[in-house]
């Protein structure tokens, strides 16, 4: 197969030619998607187990956001701020929010 490029391309096809094209069997198309479909199983198994899970989160975040719309028995308690509840509670702030006093003149403390 020396020469061109092109007389290497004919002696090619020539040989293609030569070769006897064989017939397909009855069983060809099963046989052949049998095989594609083998392939397929995983990415098709993969899929169906991605939307199963995208159904169950959304589901899931729609029975929350239900749940937290709805309101509770307690809510009264939840409805104070943090100002609220601590202007409401017993406690001296002054005794939580004082002034820190500190020695500096010993260095070894």
């Amino acid at each position: 197969m020396r020469g061109s490029d092109e007389e290497r391309l004919d002696a090619l096809f020539r040989a293609f030619r030569d070769c006897p094209t064989p017939e397909p069997s009855v069983n060809f198309m099963p046989t052949l998607w049998a095989r594609i479909e083998s392939r397929q199983r995983f990415s098709f198994s993969f899929r169906r187990m991605a939307g199963a899970f995208v159904t169950a989160a959304l589901a899931l975040s729609v029975a929350l956001g239900i749940y937290l719309a709805i309101p509770q028995s307690n809510q009264a308690y939840y409805s104070q701020t943090y100002i609220e509840a601590t202007a409401n509670s017993n406690l001296n702030t002054a005794d939580i929010v004082g002034p820190v006093l500190s020695d500096l003149s010993d260095p070894g403390r």
